[in-house]
């Protein structure tokens, strides 16, 4: 692809950010969230969800953005500047975040929930006991498809995510086996949205469940609705298949 550079070695830039990256592929560093006090990781949960938060802001600036080239350049360099300062500390793909917690399974860098991942929306979810789930989220610029509407593997992102969220709520667990979605209406970027869960049939490992996404100021015009099915590992699968983010193995976020 044009424009797009892949390497495997170590990057360029300056040499202390050259040294803390070969000296993180020796010898990774697995982050864990009791690393840290309760209090301590509030503080850094603050920090994170702003940066966040900043991130978002950078993001939709850039799709949006119809500035020079030259201003383009510029921010190009700074930009690459700060992801150099970011990459000095880091984890490896499989360690988890430090603000997460895994007795619960917060997980602050989801792509659906996450505070500090850019190109998180971020969703606001709650569930209850009996297997419901709510998500209320806007999109914006970021998550278009057809121009003024959100991308089909967004909306999907988004039921599947209530789903989930709905079949840990009711104690069952699981990782998505199948996932059908059916789109009726087009989603509309910039409105706000109310993504709507609950269980539907429990058997065994395998659990059903149906979901709904709405407009918020129409809740009764379904735009898309969405059944999964979902599958809990058998006891004699390895613990080491998933990383131990907490009860269920599942995301989770109860930020409001």
């Amino acid at each position: 692809m044009a424009g797009w550079t892949t390497t495997t070695s170590a990057p360029s830039g300056p040499p202390d950010v050259r040294s803390a990256h070969r000296r993180r592929r020796a010898k990774p560093v697995r982050a864990v969230a009791d690393d840290l006090s309760p209090e301590e990781r509030a503080v850094r949960r603050e920090a994170v969800g702003d940066l966040g938060s900043a991130l978002r802001d950078l993001v939709d600036a850039a799709v949006l953005t119809e500035v020079p080239v030259a201003e383009l350049e510029a921010v190009t360099s700074a930009t690459r500047q700060l992801a150099w300062r970011r990459r000095a500390h880091g984890r490896g793909p499989q360690d988890i975040a430090t603000v997460d917690d895994l007795a619960t399974g917060e997980r602050w860098y989801s792509p659906v929930y996450g505070p500090g991942n850019p190109i998180a929306p971020p969703m606001v979810a709650t569930d209850s006991p009996d297997g419901r789930a709510t998500g209320h989220v806007t999109l914006g610029k970021p998550h278009e498809g057809p121009p003024g509407l959100v991308h089909g593997g967004v909306v999907a992102t988004l039921l599947d995510h209530v789903l989930a969220r709905a079949v840990r709520a009711a104690g069952r667990g699981g990782m998505t086996a199948t996932l059908t979605v059916t789109y009726l209406r087009p989603v509309r970027l910039g409105v706000p949205l109310l993504v709507t869960a609950k269980v539907a049939d429990a058997d065994g490992r395998r659990t059903t469940a149906r979901a709904r996404l709405v407009a918020r100021d129409d809740p009764g015009s379904t735009l898309a609705e969405a059944e999964g099915l979902f599958v809990s590992l058998r006891p004699d699968v390895p613990a080491d298949v998933l990383p131990p983010t907490g009860p269920g193995g599942g995301d989770r976020h109860d930020r409001t």
